[in-house]
């Protein structure tokens, strides 16, 4: 087949959106041809010294950028999105004159993944995926007492941007137009049907590269680790690392436990602060960003993750423990609740702080004092990433989809013309 996508990011050996544009259309040019609509801003030179060392036969990228304010992205948030807007419609005049050169079988948007933003390429006509898309998922209200001023403010202005996008009537037309869209969540699967959305299904975004699965498998699953438990990302407030330190601390483990804490942002002031107001500030470790290498060593020498996250549509580090074999720890909420599940860690349910709390304290408790439990779950994590986020089986499955809307397509188009 010949498959057009749309990945306005895109580049190789990077994770987040990067990553899910370049190893998304890396693995369906396994199967078939594929031409990419991508910029040339960020990712040309490395896309192109990768296909030198790793040649793709069947992949071609088409480099564009906007022909009047190319460089707009750089100007800052609100000036970012908007040439994600623009770009997305002049992706549809480079796309339609290609399409009438090469004759596309079929058109999927992948990155970014944000449901609230249309994509013209649905008015090709040909087959359109939309996604996976994510960005429906929100904080609840219960957990914004917690947050602050600045916080709040982030979270409202949030709220009015995707409210802005929804009543977009392009973005309508998007929904409505897609044969099928993907959501990252339910939250944002629900987004998708009430925008008008008729083929709508939950299937995450991320993936690991199958090199990354058996470096992380090498980790032992009995070998004795250390009482640790470990948190990773930014330090901003809807990641929850705040309920992470307060489970920690109600869970009252012996003095040698520690909770190291990987990362930067905005709220790490205020996380060391209420380390030492709970006590336990001789048992939190903060940690600066590191090489990927070293992240995933520290990783290895715990024993489980904390992912306390409020609105995360994906989180490759979930997917990242449960290759290392370690259980996760998370909110029943976003990307995780449909990464993790009670084979592989704890979803916990959401509906205040004090459950969060209460719900996480208990599982770090019985990690701890159960070994045998660690080990079932980091055994069934381990299956679960190969068998659903291994980015080898996913670029099958999306060649199969493909396959089968297509068939569909034809068998209705020949159900119309009897």
């Amino acid at each position: 087949m010949k498959i057009l996508i749309s990945a306005y990011a895109c580049e190789p050996g990077r994770g987040t959106e990067l990553g899910v544009g370049w190893n998304t259309v890396r693995e369906v040019a396994r199967y078939h041809e594929v031409w990419v609509l991508t910029r040339p801003d960020d990712g040309r030179e490395a896309i192109e010294a990768e296909l030198e060392r790793h040649p793709v036969p069947n992949l071609h990228f088409v480099y564009f950028t906007l022909p009047i304010w190319g460089a707009g992205w750089k100007w800052g948030q609100g000036a970012f999105q908007i040439h994600y807007y623009l770009w997305q419609i002049w992706a549809y005049v480079v796309a339609r004159k290609l399409h009438q050169e090469i004759g596309f079988d079929l058109v999927h948007h992948v990155t970014f993944v944000k449901y609230s933003t249309p994509s013209f390429l649905c008015l090709l006509p040909i087959p359109f995926i939309f996604g996976p898309v994510g960005g429906g998922e929100t904080a609840p209200k219960p957990f914004w007492k917690d947050f602050s001023l600045r916080g709040k403010v982030y979270e409202t202005l949030r709220s009015v941007m995707r409210w802005v996008g929804e009543v977009d009537p392009f973005t309508r037309m998007t929904v409505r137009r897609s044969a099928l869209a993907w959501a990252t969540t339910t939250d944002t699967a629900d987004r998708l049907v009430a925008l008008g959305g008729k083929n709508v299904q939950v299937l995450s975004q991320v993936g690991l590269l199958p090199e990354e699965v058996e470096q992380l498998g090498q980790f032992s699953l009995s070998d004795p680790v250390p009482l640790r438990f470990i948190s990773i990302g930014r330090f901003l407030h809807w990641k929850g690392f705040h309920l992470g330190l307060q489970a920690f601390a109600q869970a009252d483990l012996p003095p040698e436990a520690e909770y190291w804490l990987v990362g930067n942002g905005a709220e790490e002031a205020s996380l060391r602060a209420m380390a030492e107001e709970l006590k336990i500030a001789n048992q939190v470790k903060f940690f600066n960003e590191m090489p990927r290498a070293d992240l995933m060593h520290k990783l290895g020498t715990c024993l489980a993750l904390i992912h306390p996250s409020l609105h995360d549509s994906g989180a490759f580090v979930c997917l990242e423990a449960m290759a290392a074999g370690r259980p996760v720890i998370c909110l029943d909420l976003g990307g995780p609740a449909v990464q993790v599940t009670q084979e592989t860690g704890f979803k916990i349910a959401a509906t205040d702080p004090e459950v969060a709390i209460s719900g996480m304290a208990a599982a770090m408790k019985r990690l701890a004092l159960e070994p045998e439990l660690r080990v079932r779950l980091g055994q069934a994590g381990r299956q679960r990433v190969n068998q659903l986020f291994n980015w080898k089986t996913k670029g099958k499955f999306l060649v199969d989809v493909y396959q089968t809307l297509l068939a569909q397509g034809e068998k209705d188009a020949n159900l119309d013309g009897a």
